[in-house]
C-alpha cells in the first residue's frame, strides 16, 4: 500500500506549503498530494481553497485576483513552478486540480518539464470535475489518472470508465472491507482520503486498498 503526504503533511506543517513537502519527505512517503488553484492573470498557485484568507482574516477569491495581488495580501502560497523545482520527483506528484480551475496553463508547465526531461510516471492527475479529468487525458494521455469521488462508487467506477483509467480515490467515511474487496475484484485500485489511522490503513489493504493520503505520514513511516 503507498502513502501519500496530503496536501504535503498537512497534520504536521502548514499545508500546500514546501514546508509542509519537505516534511512529508522527512517521513519516506510514496508520493505528495496538492491542489492547484489559477489567479486571474493565469499563474498556477498552489492552495486547496477558492479563496486566500490573509493574516486579518479577510478572504480573497484566487481566481479574481492577480497573483502580485495574493502575494500582498500572504506570502505562503508558492507557484506549481516553485513547487517542482523545491522537491523535484524524489516521489510521485499528486496533482489535483480543483473544479472549475482552467486547465491551460496547468497543461503549459507539465508540458514543459516534460520537455525538459520529466518522465509521465513522475505525476498523477486527480480531480473530482469529470470535464477536468477528460481534458486532462485529452492533452497529457501518458500520465495516469485518478477520479475522485466523496461517496458513489458506481459514480467513481462510471468517471472512470469515461475517463480510461482504473484508479478511484474515495473518501475514506463511506469505505468497508466488502466494497474494498469489491472493487479490487473488479480490477479497480482504490485509494481512501483522508485517511490517519494505522492499525485501519493496514487492515483494509487486506482486502485490497493500494493507497492512503494521510495528514500525518509520520504514523505510517516504515
Amino acid at each position: 500500500m503507498k502513502i501519500i503526504g496530503h496536501r504535503g503533511a498537512r497534520g504536521l506543517a502548514p499545508e500546500n506549503t514546501i514546508a509542509s513537502f519537505k516534511k512529508a519527505l522527512e517521513h519516506h512517503v510514496d508520493g505528495i498530494e496538492f491542489d492547484l488553484r489559477v489567479t486571474k492573470d493565469g499563474k498556477v498557485i498552489v492552495h486547496h481553497d477558492a479563496e486566500l484568507t490573509d493574516p486579518n482574516g479577510d478572504k480573497h477569491v484566487i481566481a479574481a485576483c492577480t497573483y502580485v495581488e495574493l502575494k500582498q495580501h500572504k506570502a505562503d502560497p508558492p507557484t506549481f513552478e516553485e513547487v517542482l523545482e523545491a522537491i523535484g520527483h524524489s516521489v510521485i506528484l499528486y496533482v489535483e486540480v480543483k473544479p472549475g480551475v482552467p486547465t491551460a496553463p496547468i497543461i503549459k508547465i507539465i508540458k514543459a518539464y516534460l520537455a525538459k526531461g520529466w518522465k509521465p510516471g513522475y505525476f498523477r492527475i486527480l480531480s473530482f470535475s469529470q470535464p477536468i479529468l477528460l481534458e486532462m487525458q485529452r492533452q497529457l494521455p501518458e500520465i495516469p489518472k485518478i477520479v475522485s469521488e466523496k461517496w458513489s462508487g458506481i459514480r467513481a467506477t462510471h468517471k472512470a470508465r469515461k475517463v480510461g483509467t482504473r484508479h478511484i480515490l474515495m473518501n475514506q467515511k463511506w469505505l468497508w472491507w466488502g466494497f474494498i474487496a469489491m472493487v479490487s475484484r473488479g480490477g479497480w485500485k482504490l485509494g481512501a482520503y483522508t485517511l490517519d489511522d494505522p492499525v485501519k490503513a493496514k487492515r483494509w489493504a487486506t482486502y485490497g486498498l493500494r493507497v492512503i493520503f494521510t495528514d500525518y505520514p509520520d504514523r505510517f513511516e516504515r
